[in-house]
């Protein structure tokens, strides 16, 4: 996946959750099925996932000298994501979320719009080699190139979108 499809790819994908959260009437966005996150948490999450993405993407030099650069081959997106399903995918606490008021949903809309449109700002200034070469920290998989680590946010919205879906389930039973 070149750079224009990648972006393109994780913008999409997360505006699909965005789209699908939008149109939840408030019984359904804050519904849990026993300890499963409602759609209120499962947006904040994925909004907690993205904060670090803008600050870390601003300086290349910060990257090379906190992280340095990939060792091995560039994984493709298949391998990314199943050396992710191979992991706990359990959380760190810092990207855990609490409880969301079905109140907070437009803001919490909105501040993701916010995170999203910076990134695609500062993603601009990264080329094809750049995107294989620098690393990013993840917290299961270790030091990802950019390219991996946009493999992966572009299948965790969807990975939650269907977690929202699966939750909703129980909603009419």
């Amino acid at each position: 996946m070149n750079k224009q499809e990648l972006i393109k790819t994780f913008s999409d994908n997360h505006y699909t959750v965005i789209a699908y959260i939008k149109a939840l009437p408030e019984p359904h966005f804050s519904h849990r099925n026993h300890e499963k996150w409602t759609a209120g948490q499962q947006l904040k999450h994925i909004l907690l996932t993205l904060l670090p993405f803008p600050r870390v993407l601003q300086s290349k030099d910060y990257m090379v000298q906190k992280f340095g650069s990939l060792q091995r081959t560039t994984w493709d997106y298949d391998t990314v994501r199943n050396n992710y399903l191979k992991t706990s995918r359990q959380s760190p606490s810092q990207f855990l979320p609490e409880e969301i008021l079905p109140a907070q949903k437009e803001g919490l809309i909105a501040q993701l719009e916010e995170v999203l449109a910076t990134i695609n700002q500062l993603f601009v200034l990264y080329n094809e080699e750049e995107l294989d070469s620098l690393v990013l920290p993840h917290p299961l998989l270790g030091k990802l190139s950019i390219r991996e680590m946009f493999f992966l946010m572009s299948y965790h919205p969807l990975h939650h979108l269907n977690q929202i879906k699966e939750n909703l389930v129980s909603f009419n039973q």
